[in-house]
């Protein structure tokens, strides 16, 4: 066993927000870094940089990229649906007006996109949003809105439902959140997957365990989508790619019943995570789609030494798309250790980090109105 850190849930939930924007930056570089297709390079130009440690983000040279600006949406549309409940004390059931919510925000944040290199599906699909009237956060259904948009954006979801308990709520709330922009399987269970994984990071289960968790929760959200009666012959037609995709990964890994350790190759490298991730995708761009993001990330939460600097190796530093399954790995870890083995230098100047922090801070008080603030032992593996 690495360590042993004593933290908050307070401070979990702050660093989950916090870190999911610096995973988002580290991985995106400005573009430079998410639109390099050489993990290699990138790990050299880390290494002259002086190493994850010596790296001072700041809105200038590391600004964080469209995930964080609609990760922010998605936290923001939440709290904000809770401060205008009439209920104080109670969290609602998820209805239209939280999902109408959460759309106004997906619409106004495509006002803060420069520069920051905003997926065409979400371009696409944000104006067909009319929070303005009932049933206007529906699209219609996407062929092709199978892309990383909707999963990169979830993961306050799971700060929202924490508890085993919520899984209903988060199955639904997840699902609607993602059809917004990605209304297509392969897409919108992204964000189930990205949601599901950070509440359990917040519960403390076993990492090897979140696949197989994963699987159970999927005939239960394909039921919810029959039951929406959305577009359910077009969903349920494209339904079993993400669950083909996820058992082959999970039998490769041979975790597929969440109880044995993940088996990795002897030799995983930088080239050999490459070529790995890119297999993994479905568009030669590991990360890029609904499947693969919240996948890459998990496999990085598997694989890593523990230290924050692997954990940024393996799921920032790579060929695919970066900053998308940077910023939902580093969100889990935070749910998981709070700031543990960061350095300041990789958050203190985050771009809209104190939004994040102070939106973690909301869904923590929101979500967990009985937690006596006692710290608790946070256990540090060691990964092989």
């Amino acid at each position: 066993m690495a360590d042993y850190n004593r933290v908050s849930l307070k401070e979990r939930y702050e660093a989950a927000m916090v870190l999911s924007g610096v995973g988002d930056a580290l991985g995106y570089k400005n573009g430079s870094w998410e639109f390099c297709h050489s993990g290699k390079q990138i790990h050299e130009e880390a290494k002259q940089l002086g190493g994850v440690d010596n790296i001072k983000i700041n809105p200038k040279s590391w600004m964080v990229s469209d995930d964080t600006v609609m990760h922010l949406a998605t936290a923001e549309g939440l709290v904000e649906f809770i401060n205008v409940v009439e209920s104080k004390g109670l969290k609602p059931e998820p209805q239209e007006r939280m999902y109408l919510k959460i759309a106004e925000k997906y619409k106004t944040c495509m006002n803060d996109m420069t520069d920051r290199a905003p997926g065409t599906t979400s371009m696409y699909s944000c104006p067909m949003l009319n929070p303005s009237r009932s049933g206007g956060y529906i699209i219609p259904f996407l062929e092709w809105g199978r892309g990383c948009g909707a999963a990169m954006r979830a993961m306050c979801i799971g700060l929202f439902y924490p508890k085993p308990e919520d899984i209903g709520n988060l199955i639904a709330v997840s699902v609607e959140s993602g059809r917004m922009t990605h209304h297509h399987p392969t897409g919108y269970l992204g964000a189930l997957a990205a949601a599901l994984f950070t509440s359990y990071a917040i519960q403390g289960k076993p990492v090897k365990s979140w696949g197989a968790g994963l699987m159970e929760t999927l005939p239960k959200a394909l039921q919810y989508v029959k039951d929406s009666n959305i577009d359910v012959k077009d969903n349920v037609n494209a339904w079993d790619y993400f669950t083909n995709r996820w058992t082959e990964y999970l039998e490769l890994r041979g975790i597929f019943d969440g109880l044995q350790d993940p088996k990795f190759p002897e030799v995983f490298g930088v080239k050999e995570r490459d070529a790995f991730y890119e297999s993994l995708s479905d568009k030669g761009w590991g990360g890029s789609s609904g499947h693969d993001a919240p996948m890459i990330a998990y496999d990085a939460l598997l694989s890593y030494d523990g230290t924050w600097p692997d954990l940024c190796s393996r799921s920032m530093f790579h060929s695919g798309d970066s900053d998308s399954t940077g910023v939902i790995a580093a969100c889990c870890y935070g749910a998981m250790f709070g700031f543990y083995g960061v350095n300041k230098n990789n958050y203190t100047n985050l771009e809209y980090g104190e939004r994040l922090r102070g939106l973690g801070e909301k869904l923590y008080a929101i979500s967990n109105p009985s937690d006596t603030g006692v710290v608790e032992n946070v256990q540090l593996e060691d990964q092989d």
